[in-house]
């Protein structure tokens, strides 16, 4: 290829030591030593972080104690090995971390079985452990202690945990039913309305009130009006004029519908909590709801918490002058303390709760900042009460299994037991607004319930039906083929650059290395969840650093028919980077874009594109700039091959 002679060089150049004009040529294709400092920095930073991908995870089973009177201990550990020792279960390694028991196992099929065989052993009777599905991670210490982390990988390339929660809406409806019952029977009390006292008013959610005479029947369907939820129709009741409130099958699915999604809201503040990335929850039939967590590494935690319903009610304790009728005791520190049936204000009034510790006694607390209608209420209820007590009442359904024969077949039947317990009582000293705090728990009951308040109560109580993970094959079969296309298409661009463009190339090649090499990185550090979609994303990454080092080549190519070679090299990675840059930065854009309005699958691509075209930058004008410094910088070049 002829050059033409007696042209002028170009003028400073963006990157390079490019000199002034009407200078010697030395200079051109150099960068300074800072430069090179940096190029190398980033590549062993990329190395570092990239490295625990080459550590693939263990399968294992995470072991947390509910109690805390029964922690899990090394005596806990003995009892687990002796029992898979005892079913020919050979786990790998156990690790007590704090309140937490790791086991790991060689395969999946091992953990599954070692799960039930834990669970049968440790929660015979009641269920004192959390026994969840886990990973346990093979990255060396002291890349852990650099922060160094492997991807999470999502549900489809086998990471995480997949839960199926049946919401118990027989309990939610019968709740609901009696509750409304008990409001009915205060309206009519403070409307002075007579009714027939001394009889059951709830029956299979249907509220049933009889009264002596038609008037006073007229005058409480007139006071009653407000619950809309009830059809109510005039029969006689016993005998005597009545009104029946009744659920209708139109009502029972809109208050089911209610309640799922209130409970869908909560799991989804629930999972926030938890700091997962990428969760998918959604409702799956009339009654149930499914949770997908990608990439999770506390399982045990993540089952606590979405196996748990708790919440509070702060209510006045009884006074001397209180109906039998409207009076609840319970035990409190060794004797019997009344209080009333009604509330003041629940857990569903909380707009923010945050654990801390009391500043005189260092003990755990969970300051609580109700929200508008939870203060006004809190405050009309205390002010005219100053002297009284005032209890908080912590109420915790726990889910249960059991199993029982039916026509000659075993069946596992799921239940709810409901503990109530006051864990607080104090003489109201000035009437409280908004913000307070609640003392007399344990530091374990105390973050969980901050969490639970914050997330919001659940509507209706749920339990774990099914939790999985995906099948061992699916997922390697998944990431074979993933990592197979990505393969593929890498060494066929490799080939490509190497033959049609010889050294440089080699250059791009070295620079497409360090891309993906950089993309695996970052990706870890941010703790990105890669799931199929997001290897799509990978292989078009590829595609677009590739067109950035083309597009530099071939304005090398065009500078070639008028500069010297060392000129046209600085005048191509010039005069392409405008290119460059608005080409990745509108696709840029619509990565953005992707992320912001996407979910699930989509934001995993949007996530590894976003990615990919930072380092792509950063590697096609650095990276494949400096490798050509190196090769031809400071050179005397009469032709260049390209």
């Amino acid at each position: 290829m002829q050059v033409a002679e007696g042209v002028d060089p170009p003028p400073l150049g963006l990157f390079g030591g490019n000199r002034p004009r009407g200078t010697g040529g030395d200079k051109l294709n150099t960068f300074s030593l800072w430069q090179y400092v940096l190029i190398a920095i980033a590549i062993t930073l990329g190395a570092i972080y990239a490295a625990p991908n080459l550590f693939p995870p263990l399968p294992a089973i995470q072991i947390r104690s509910l109690d805390a009177s029964v922690p899990v201990t090394q005596s806990t550990v003995r009892i687990l090995e002796q029992a898979l020792a005892d079913a020919a279960i050979q786990p790998l390694e156990a690790t007590l971390d704090g309140d937490q028991l790791l086991v790991s196992f060689a395969d999946d099929e091992a953990r599954l079985r070692a799960q039930e065989v834990a669970a049968a052993r440790l929660n015979r009777d009641q269920g004192s452990y959390v026994i969840a599905l886990a990973q346990a991670s093979t990255t060396p210490q002291w890349l852990q202690d650099l922060g160094a982390k492997p991807m999470s990988l999502g549900l489809d390339l086998f990471g995480g945990a997949h839960f199926l929660l049946q919401v118990n809406m027989q309990d939610y409806l019968d709740r609901l039913v009696r509750d409304t019952a008990e409001g009915m029977r205060d309206k009519l009390i403070d409307e002075r309305i007579r009714f027939i006292p001394g009889r059951k008013w709830v029956d299979d959610q249907a509220i049933r009130i009889s009264f002596r005479n038609a008037d006073d029947r007229d005058n409480a369907r007139t006071a009653l009006t407000d619950y809309v939820d009830f059809l109510v129709s005039e029969r006689d009741v016993e005998g005597n004029p009545g009104l029946t409130f009744t659920l209708t099958e139109e009502k029972v699915a809109s208050l089911e519908d209610r309640a799922i999604s209130q409970n869908l809201t909560s799991l989804r503040n629930r999972v926030n909590e938890l700091g997962v990335s990428e969760p998918q929850v959604q409702r799956l039939g009339r009654s149930r709801i499914v949770v997908d967590l990608p990439g999770i590494q506390d399982s045990a935690r993540a089952k606590e918490i979405l196996n748990k319903f708790a919440n509070l009610e702060f209510r006045l304790a009884a006074a001397p002058a209180s109906r039998r009728s409207q009076i609840e005791s319970y035990d409190y520190q060794g004797r019997a303390q009344e209080i009333l049936r009604r509330n003041i204000v629940t857990g569903n009034n909380v707009q923010d709760a945050q654990q801390g510790y009391d500043a005189e006694t260092s003990q755990p607390q969970v300051n609580i900042e109700l929200d508008n209608e939870g203060g006004r209420k809190m405050n009309a209820a205390t002010k005219d009460n100053i002297g009284r007590a005032m209890a908080i009442l912590f109420i915790e359904q726990k889910p249960r299994k059991r199993t029982r024969e039916v026509d000659g077949e075993t069946v596992t039947e799921f239940y709810t037991v409901e503990e109530r317990r006051l864990i607080s009582v104090a003489t109201i000293q000035a009437a409280l607004g908004f913000s307070f705090r609640i003392t007399g728990l344990d530091l374990r009951e105390a973050q969980d319930l901050a969490l639970l308040l914050r997330a919001g109560a659940l509507a209706a109580p749920m339990y774990i039906v099914e939790e999985r993970t995906i099948g061992a094959q699916l997922g390697d079969e998944n990431i074979s083929r993933g990592w197979r296309s990505v393969t593929f298409g890498f060494v066929c661009v490799l080939l490509f650059m190497l033959v049609y463009y010889r050294w440089f190339g080699l250059a791009a090649n070295i620079a497409l290395t360090t891309n993906l090499m950089l993309l695996v990185a970052i990706m870890s550090v941010l703790g990105a969840t890669l799931t199929l979609p997001g290897i799509a994303g990978i292989v078009l990454t590829v595609g677009m650093a590739v067109d950035a080092n083309v597009l530099i080549f071939s304005r090398i190519r065009e500078e070639l028919k008028e500069l010297a070679p060392q000129q046209a090299i600085q005048a191509g990675f010039d005069r392409a980077l405008l290119t460059i840059t608005d080409a990745n930065v509108t696709t840029f854009f619509v990565a953005i874009i992707l992320l912001s309005i996407g979910s699930g699958p989509v934001r995993g691509f949007a996530v590894t594109l976003a990615v990919g075209i930072a380092t792509s930058m950063f590697t096609a004008i650095l990276v494949t700039r400096g490798v050509i410094n190196l090769m031809y910088g400071r050179r005397k070049l009469e032709s260049l091959k390209i």
